[in-house]
């Protein structure tokens, strides 16, 4: 049998309010699809929190002189996980980049041969994530009824895109990847 660890991404505060710049339209809907998927991977869950960097440099400078609102330290309330899903016990991956793909979320996940990959914004950090794990060499699935896109129509350009990545990605739902368990 597959190992599988469920990662989700960036379930925040910051996307689920309705009055943050960031929110993410369809946020509940992500957040219902990873609900139903949390039981299936009790001890195989990984949770993601996007963090601003202390000092931004690079092409982030410009990017945060768009967003000045996001450069708050790392224990600021907008970057809480949402807390009626988790993470309870389980690890946080913080990082201050949209891809959470890196040394700290292969050693969080171990092991694990497929990645269920979830949460917000498909067109943004679960596009990253899914992309830079499947070029590590491991396994991705996307459960699109688990992931919530800035619109409808980018969550569809990225679950597209992402489709072009198969086998290495593969595009599914909550239903499929909960009945595979």
């Amino acid at each position: 049998m597959t190992r599988a660890a469920l990662v989700v991404v960036d379930m925040q505060h910051v996307f689920a309010d309705p009055a943050s710049p960031w929110a993410t339209p369809d946020y509940a809907r992500a957040a219902a699809g990873v609900r139903r998927l949390l039981p299936s991977f009790a001890g195989a869950t990984v949770w993601t929190r996007f963090v601003a960097p202390a000092r931004p440099s690079g092409a982030w400078v410009r990017y945060y002189e768009e967003w000045p609102f996001a450069l708050r330290p790392e224990d600021d309330p907008i970057w809480t996980i949402d807390g009626d899903l988790g993470p309870g016990t389980d690890p946080v991956v913080s990082a201050p980049t949209f891809g959470k793909w890196g040394p700290g979320l292969a050693a969080a996940v171990g092991d694990a041969d497929e990645l269920v990959v979830a949460g917000v914004s498909t067109d943004c950090c679960v596009l990253s994530t899914a992309l830079a794990a499947a070029d590590a060499g491991r396994a991705v699935v996307v459960p699109a009824d688990a992931c919530a896109g800035l619109s409808e129509a980018d969550h569809e350009r990225a679950l597209a895109a992402m489709a072009l990545y198969a086998p290495l990605i593969r595009i599914s739902d909550v239903d499929e990847v909960t009945a595979a368990r």
